[in-house]
């Protein structure tokens, strides 16, 4: 009998101490399976994502286009980021575009450093470009597939012509 009271006290002050915790998990229930729906949902969709990604990368044959790409060229210390080459080609365009009332030297050698700029950049974004091969009005046509040729790849330089805005995507 008296390990049946013990047990019984036992269970009552159990009881009266766990019971805050168990109102508190009565209110707050709505919340914790929110949260737990949510984060059930979030686990979901990252896992169709990743599905996804698997069956495009399957369907693309993703390693076999990149498989031949050497990413320590990207690496070296003597790369220019692609951010400065971006800044001096909109600054020396502006320059090649507006240098007409400058001297006949400075003009020429504007569009030689705009010529070097653009092929440091299309060798940075693997765009093939013949501007070293050609002269005259070839080389100026060169220069404006490149410049279109680095618009589609992201590169976004200004209009030939202030006046002539260049659309933006």
């Amino acid at each position: 009998m008296e390990v049946g009271r013990a047990l019984l006290l036992t269970l009552m002050v159990a009881a009266v101490v766990c019971l805050p915790m168990v109102i508190a998990l009565l209110f707050c229930a709505d919340e914790l399976l929110d949260r737990f729906a949510c984060r059930w949902a979030q686990w979901r969709s990252r896992q169709r994502e990743r599905r996804t990604i698997a069956r495009l990368d399957r369907a693309v044959e993703a390693d076999a286009l990149t498989r031949n790409i050497d990413l320590s060229r990207l690496d070296r210390p003597d790369r220019q980021p692609l951010e400065q080459l971006a800044t001096e080609l909109r600054r020396l365009r502006g320059h090649r575009v507006g240098g007409y009332e400058r001297s006949t030297v400075w003009h020429e050698a504007a569009l030689a450093t705009y010529d070097s700029r653009l092929r440091l950049a299309c060798a940075a974004l693997g765009i093939t470009q013949h501007l070293d091969e050609l002269t005259g009005v070839d080389r100026e046509i060169e220069r404006v597939r490149v410049e279109g040729l680095l618009h589609q790849a992201g590169l976004i330089l200004p209009a030939a012509r202030p006046e002539h805005q260049q659309r933006r995507r």
